[in-house]
């Protein structure tokens, strides 16, 4: 089974978290975590019953569960008051909040991602999920810059719809010069502008072959 999640999929065959299409190194414990959660979202999963999974018929302190998850938010960039993948019921359990994407019948191995956003030489690989476009630091897509808001657009691929829409930012979000607010369709080669940063967003053609370089 194959899951995506943001610019993240976790592969069970091969055991391997990805970002795009570099390997993310978990421990095995924290694999296995992120792989029950994720794989049961939006359904919350006891504390019982994740020692049990992680730790079977062996007694660990409930402090080891929560290493666990500080690990799997550390990767994952996830904040646990503001949550966008990992959610704490409090007393309970935890639950995977982030939208999530089942490819099951997809070869194991890195998928190409079919669209991209270019903000000069930097290239963000946008899979099949939601994009938060932001100066926030736990964004799915980071854009520097004084005139952009810390949560300011929204991005939506999967295929059926490509969109951008804006989430009350304060300088505007704009799609070949004309402001957007609610989700707006997007097609290859669309300039967008987000505050004052201008990118432009690509779909990629079938059977293309070009390497992408990944922004960091």
């Amino acid at each position: 089974m194959r899951i995506r999640f943001g610019l993240f999929t976790i592969d069970d065959r091969t055991r391997q978290l990805l970002k795009g299409e570099r390997a993310v190194q978990l421990s095995p414990k924290a694999f296995e975590l992120l792989l029950a959660l994720a794989g049961r979202q939006p359904e919350v999963l006891s504390k019982t019953e994740l020692h049990e999974r992680l730790w079977p018929k062996t007694f660990v302190s409930e402090a080891n569960l929560s290493n666990l998850v500080a690990e799997v938010r550390g990767v994952l960039g996830d904040r646990p008051r503001t949550p966008r993948f990992i959610r704490t019921a409090f007393g309970f359990g935890y639950a995977f909040c982030g939208e999530t994407i089942v490819v099951d019948n997809e070869p194991a191995r890195s998928v190409r991602p079919a669209c991209w956003l270019e903000w000069g030489r930097r290239r963000f690989p946008l899979f099949a999920g939601t994009y938060v476009v932001g100066r926030d630091a736990d964004v799915e897509i980071r854009l520097d810059a004084s005139t952009v808001s810390r949560r300011h657009a929204r991005i939506v691929i999967s295929d059926e719809r490509m969109t951008l829409e804006d989430v009350g930012s304060k300088n505007g979000t704009y799609r070949a010069g004309e402001r957007v607010h609610d989700a707006v369709p997007l097609a290859d080669g669309d300039s967008i502008r987000i505050g004052s940063v201008l990118v432009t967003f690509h779909v990629r053609e079938a059977g293309a072959t070009e390497t992408l370089v990944t922004a960091g």
